[in-house]
């Protein structure tokens, strides 16, 4: 885009004769501009609508969480022939007036309009948008009677009504959908959901189920299921209509489950959640089985143990990422995890690890339990906040090549964990709360120059003067305390762009996929310059042009 407004300018301010027509006439520069993303930007109003009228060729325009866009600021935007998709998530003062501008818009393929102040009355007008694909009506009051009125959708793949009003009879209704592929029903009070042939997504969390998918025709290709929450009447018969051959996502977290027996027929999970859930050592074996294919396992806040993950122990080949905060396992558990040799990421936060076992008789009487994970030659995470681990028995981290985020939080923590943190050559984010840090200590840190973050709320010893003195030796790294939070410096030397620097020229040039996301500095003056430079050349094309 940039080279083709040089080429127009030069065309348009040269001397020569204005019969003459441009050697390659370039497109007009509003037409560049298919997507908008203003979301969150508080400063968008109704002003700014109509601004965004002036781009005829938009296909995509997100203004959510954007709580200053009125039903009526939705005007400009009225019989738009292009637009694709429109987001207005959370616009509060979105109503039934808004709803009326954009069903005029009959191109609508995809409308995010999720906790608006639309009603029922509302909801039914949206059944004229017959090209709809996706439709996202979450937190709204959908009632079955309203649901029943956009049953001529036919195109729809993709329906979110969570929190609704739908019952088991407007279930019944998601039956005319034949091309649904996602459905949202969490916080409803559907517990009999027919068979959805097409499904492959479906959530329902916090609903108490009784069955699913059940009735005539072929079982759906599910690769997702979630019901966290949820409460079973009884797992067994609620689950048994599900064909799992496909199912690859399966979240279970704090739900009313009991016995996981429905688990050794899920061979293809690649992603488990039970967390907050009643497993435990006793039922750990029904993960173990299946866990040729686990790739993220999250067994927070069960009953698992040591010994349970002992048993998981050589299951887990291809696990790459494994949380068990607020497990009571200790470090009798760490060896078991070196043993899942993909592993990328591990959790042990608020556990027994303590960093070492004691040997009776051995000299010396204990040994460092985090060597354990030297051999994991992929570990990047590490969480280790709110155990029992000292100084000593963080050495071992000093030779974990790989390791790029690290977490602690302990006020047995000292100035020499940070010694051994400084030989990690590629970390990148270091957190280290409540630690007992002195000002000396954060003076010797030599830290990698891939650091880029480092956290440091709670060290309660560090002072003003000391952290910003680190902050001007290691310019590139972003320091959190209670006393300063101090933003990396670019090449140039400040911490954030000017908005005298944003300027439309600068915009211009990242439009060549003729995308637009507008920064919280740029909102304001700025936004409308760019508006009247982008109209002015649109104006210049087409009067070069002679339309």
């Amino acid at each position: 885009m940039a080279e083709a407004e040089a080429e127009f300018r030069a065309i348009a301010f040269s001397p020569r004769r204005r019969s003459s027509p441009p050697p390659h006439p370039p497109s007009s520069p509003l037409s560049f501009i298919t997507r908008i993303d203003l979301r969150g930007e508080n400063s968008v109003d109704a002003e700014w609508m109509a601004y965004l009228g002036a781009f005829r060729y938009l296909r995509s325009l997100n203004v959510a969480d954007c709580h200053k866009v009125t039903g009526s600021a939705l005007w400009p935007i009225t019989g738009m022939t292009s637009l694709r998709e429109l987001d207005l998530s959370r616009c509060m003062k979105v109503t039934d007036a808004g709803i009326r501008h954009i069903i005029s818009i009959s191109t609508l393929e995809k409308l995010y309009i999720s906790e608006t102040g639309l009603t029922t009355n509302g909801v039914t007008l949206i059944s004229s948008l017959k090209n709809l694909s996706l439709l996202d009506l979450g937190g709204l009051p959908v009632t079955d009677q309203a649901l029943s009125s956009l049953q001529v959708l036919t195109e729809l793949q993709y329906l979110d009504i969570w929190g609704s009003e739908v019952s088991n009879k407007g279930a019944a209704v998601l039956r005319k959908f034949s091309k649904l592929s996602f459905l949202n029903l969490s916080w409803t009070n559907v517990t009999k959901l027919p068979n959805l042939p097409s499904l492959k997504c479906l959530h329902m969390s916090n609903c108490t189920i009784s069955s699913l998918l059940e009735g005539d025709g072929g079982k759906p290709p599910l690769k997702k299921l979630i019901f966290s929450g949820a409460k079973f009447e009884n797992e067994a018969e609620a689950l048994m209509h599900i064909e799992t051959s496909f199912l690859s996502f399966l979240d279970a977290s704090n739900s009313s489950i009991q016995r996981f027996c429905f688990l050794p027929s899920m061979e293809a999970l690649k992603h488990l959640d039970l967390s907050w859930s009643t497993m435990g050592d006793d039922l750990v074996k029904h993960v173990a089985c299946i866990g040729a294919n686990l790739r993220n396992l999250n067994l927070s806040k069960t009953r698992v143990s040591s010994a349970g993950v002992g048993i998981l122990a050589g299951h887990l080949p291809n696990l790459e990422i494994l949380s068990l905060s607020y497990t009571p396992i200790d470090d009798v558990a760490v060896s078991y995890i070196s043993m899942m040799p993909l592993l990328r990421v591990v959790d042990l936060s608020n556990t027994n690890v303590k960093g070492f076992i004691h040997q009776e008789g051995a000299e010396p009487d204990f040994f460092l339990s985090l060597k354990a994970l030297e051999s994991l030659n992929h570990l990047e995470r590490l969480n280790l906040e709110q155990t029992h681990v000292r100084d000593a028995a963080l050495k071992p981290l000093s030779s974990f090549q790989e390791l790029r985020d690290l977490s602690l939080r302990s006020a047995s923590l000292t100035d020499v964990s940070l010694h051994y943190l400084s030989s990690l050559p590629k970390l990148t984010n270091l957190s280290i709360h409540d630690a007992v840090l002195s000002n000396n200590g954060l003076y010797l840190f030599n830290p990698s120059a891939t650091l880029k973050k480092m956290d440091l709320y709670g060290c309660w010893l560090l002072t003003e003067d000391a952290i910003l003195s680190f902050c001007k030796k290691y310019p590139q790294t972003e320091v959190r305390h209670e006393l300063v939070h101090n933003l990396p410096s670019n090449p140039n030397g400040s911490t954030s762009p000017s908005p005298s620097r944003l300027t439309s020229r600068t915009l211009l040039v990242n439009q060549k996929q003729g995308n637009i996301s507008i920064s919280p500095s740029f909102v304001g003056t700025n936004f409308y310059s760019l508006i009247f430079q982008l109209q002015l050349l649109d104006f210049f094309f087409f009067f070069w042009c002679g339309i």
